[in-house]
């Protein structure tokens, strides 16, 4: 049994696992056992929490002696991506992002790290680290390196979670520059371009932060982070920062599609306006020579000349025909 018997403390409680010093599994433990495990100079814990309330931190406060500043943070879901160091143990905050058809959704994970233990404290749309514990188990050699690889195993998950989006993202806007160069243009196209971007600055957010959480955990904290561990942390990094530019670069596409999507916009309505102002300028020469002969004036030259009607007529036709054909060398009809 992993905790007390309400409801709300067993849904929020996913993993209370022990370990010994070679890696091995030693089994699942209440929490009220935490302390005592702890006490135990060859075993370390590994406890995962999926939105705990309030009673249930307090009582994690307790059994692993964490400061009330951190606890506090881990009770609140929109902290940003940060290492903070509260005397023996280090209080980690990264962000998690899972792709739902067409939209990011992001979520945090809040970790505790001691000599003898991780907690691991999960708000809104994370996903679980069932497989990652059971992934560590398969490979007791590398978990008997204590908390911090279970660490670096938590923190390469959350890495390797924004890969899937940023590929997606990839091959989402290569289809999108075939609907921008389209001779239809869809006002769908423009706003999906900005739905992008906005999300790509989000997932920004969540990724160059961490990209220092990552170097200090390559180079400080020896008291809780083993020689031996930091190549993992300094490979999770090498993958973040590479996240990061791949992030960037879409991100400087995204607005150069957004900013060719709106010219090509605007050359088209210019190409309008110059063929409305074509058909005008062909419509008023016929427009000036009737208004000019259609006045009601005595002394007219057509009215005694027979043949000025026809003369007129073709006038206009020869002088319509003329600016008709130089409206058509230079493209604007």
């Amino acid at each position: 049994m992993l905790a007390s018997d309400a409801p709300n403390v067993v849904s929020s409680v996913r993993a209370c696992v022990a370990y010994d010093r070679s890696g091995q599994r030693v089994g699942d433990i209440a929490l009220e056992a935490i302390s005592d495990m702890l006490a135990l100079p060859d075993r370390f814990v590994w406890v995962g929490l999926y939105e705990p309330d309030v009673a249930l931190l307090a009582q994690m406060q307790e059994e692993f002696a964490l400061h009330p500043l951190a606890v506090e943070d881990a009770g609140n879901a929109h902290q940003r991506p940060k290492l903070e160091a509260y005397g023996e143990s280090l209080f980690v905050v990264a962000r998690t992002a899972t792709r739902h058809g067409v939209h990011v959704r992001f979520g945090e994970t809040h970790v505790f790290l001691g000599r003898n233990y991780i907690l691991t404290v999960r708000h809104g749309d994370s996903p679980g680290y069932a497989a990652v514990r059971r992934a560590a188990e398969q490979a007791p050699a590398l978990l008997a390196q204590g908390p911090a690889y279970a660490l670096y195993a938590v923190l390469d998950a959350i890495v390797d979670g924004y890969l899937p989006i940023v590929e997606a993202y990839q091959g989402e806007l290569e289809e999108l520059e075939g609907d921008i160069f389209a001779k239809q243009w869809r006002r769908g196209t423009l706003k999906r371009l900005y739905a992008m971007q906005r999300e790509l600055t989000r997932l920004r957010l969540a990724v160059a932060p961490l990209q220092d959480v990552l170097a200090q955990l390559q180079r400080l904290h020896g008291d809780l982070i083993r020689d031996s561990v930091r190549p993992y942390f300094r490979d999770v990094n090498d993958h973040a920062s590479r996240i990061n530019d791949t992030v960037s670069v879409l991100r400087e596409m995204l607005s150069a599609a957004m900013n060719v999507s709106v010219s090509l916009v605007t050359l088209q309505q210019n190409e309008v306006v110059k063929r409305l102002a074509g058909w005008a300028a062909l419509l008023a020469v016929p427009t000036l020579l009737t208004g000019w002969f259609g006045m009601n004036f005595r002394h007219m030259p057509e009215l005694d000349m027979p043949w000025a009607y026809p003369a007129l007529i073709v006038f206009t036709l020869a002088l319509c025909g003329g600016l008709y054909f130089w409206l058509k060398r230079a493209r604007w009809l």
